[in-house]
């Protein structure tokens, strides 16, 4: 597979002696009195990032006027609003890989503003996976994503809970490795309104990406060759019923079918979720003392199998320049600087993943040398879930079609359908949305 490959070839290059250049090293252009004004995603795990714009600042002699930072789904609806209202004369976006086809017409193609061997150190799957109809639409920052399992070390350290569970269950209680298993030891762990086994993102692409890969660790696919919706099937009929039987027995958070991320790092952060299958980016959240009420307790996992493959619903975030924005030079420069080698060796010191292959070697060599045994522990496990990674399906009506699909999964969850109507009613709404896109 591709990914196994990619994650081989950035292991091997750890032995590598690499040095990242200082700030002071990198010239970004001078653009003095231009201001830049940004539409980023917001989020307690990006926050870091965007404290360093005040270096560019400084280097450059622009300024950076920050006029929108949400979540990425309300960051997408905004975007799409400015598109249809013609008022897209901002200049910096935040971008994702599950999104970018979308957003036809509007962002540059960063080939005519990015060195070619600025461009050329970034891992390439990443630039391919940033590129669409042949243009670079976004430069990948430190956030390639696919999920890891984290988890209360504190619950697998109890010998009276080790006994009662294997008397419940009849196999040993330990970290899950399995779907199966997730939902047992979330049922068994819950102790609601106290504490809660699990929970999950229960509302827009969120809940959606979460399904689409269950569906897939579970042998189906959210849409065949011809892009026909195909969901509606046994493998996601089982990936449906993990949702609904976990809500039923109040292992998750009654509120969990209106959470997105932010309220899932809030609440694995908050001590009172045993397991939690999240991003890369929470886990120096998780483990800071300052931060977390769960520090010093958290274990990372690669994440659990299906019946036929592990769950990897992966992508990544990045920068895009507009193309009404009157300072593309500016705006590519503000680009350049948030997805550099320094940018991406801070960001990624949180957790995230790189895109830079140098940030890559860097962080493993300094994990297997360092002494810091959570972050060997979490960058291993990130790897390992990396070899699974998979996209969602690269057409522009992803995003549509997730609005028609996340309604009917709550549906289900919430015990107003049954899996197969739910199923069966979104299959319906997204061939009419294929049909309509001309795909057949």
């Amino acid at each position: 597979m591709k990914n196994r490959k990619l994650v081989s070839a950035l292991m091997a290059t750890c032995a590598m002696g690499l040095a990242l250049p200082a700030a002071a090293e990198s010239d970004y252009g001078s653009f003095p009195g231009v201001t830049v004004e940004a539409k980023l995603i917001g989020g307690q795990q990006y926050e870091a990032l965007y404290g360093r714009i005040a270096e560019w600042e400084a280097a450059t002699g622009a300024s950076v006027e920050i006029i929108s930072k949400k979540s990425h789904f309300e960051i997408d609806k905004e975007i799409k609003s400015d598109m249809a209202a013609g008022t897209t004369n901002w200049c910096v976006g935040s971008n994702h890989s599950s999104f970018a086809a979308q957003y036809e017409g509007l962002y540059v193609d960063l080939n005519d503003y990015v060195p070619a061997d600025t461009i050329a150190e970034f891992v390439s799957g990443n630039i391919g996976a940033s590129t669409v109809g042949g243009e670079l639409l976004m430069l990948p920052r430190a956030q390639f994503d696919v999920s890891v399992l984290y988890y209360l070390k504190s619950n697998y350290e109890d010998a009276e809970k080790a006994a009662a569970f294997k008397a419940e269950y009849g196999y040993d209680l330990a970290v899950p490795e399995t779907w199966d298993q997730v939902k047992d030891q979330a049922i068994f762990f819950a102790d609601p309104p106290n504490f809660y086994g699990t929970q999950y993102a229960g509302k827009d692409e969120a809940i959606v990406g979460r399904f689409y890969e269950m569906v897939v660790a579970e042998g189906g696919n959210y849409l065949d060759e011809d892009k026909r919706p195909i969901f509606n099937s046994d493998a996601g009929q089982r990936a449906l019923q993990w949702f609904v039987d976990l809500y039923e027995a109040k292992a998750v958070p009654a509120g969990t079918t209106s959470y997105v991320w932010d309220d899932l790092g809030q609440g694995f952060a908050s001590g009172t979720v045993a397991l939690n299958l999240d991003w890369p980016g929470w886990a120096g959240f998780f483990n800071d003392p300052e931060s977390s009420k769960a520090a010093g307790n958290v274990g990372v996992a690669i994440q659990p199998m299906g019946s036929v493959t592990r769950t990897g619903w992966s992508g990544h975030h990045g920068f895009s320049v507009t193309n009404d924005c009157e300072t593309k030079e500016a705006a590519a420069s503000l680009v350049m600087f948030l997805t550099g080698e320094e940018s991406q060796t801070a960001e990624s010191a949180g957790g995230s993943l790189p895109t830079r292959t140098a940030v890559w070697a860097a962080n493993i060599e300094a994990a297997k040398n360092g002494t810091d045994a959570f972050r060997a522990e979490a960058l291993a496990a990130f790897a390992a879930g990396a070899e699974y990674a998979f996209a969602v399906p690269p057409i522009p009506e992803w995003g549509e079609s997730t609005n028609i699909v996340f309604p009917e999964l709550q549906a289900a969850i919430l015990g107003d359908k049954t899996v197969k109507e739910a199923l069966d009613d979104a299959a319906e709404g997204v061939d009419e949305l294929m049909r309509e896109s001309g795909y057949y």
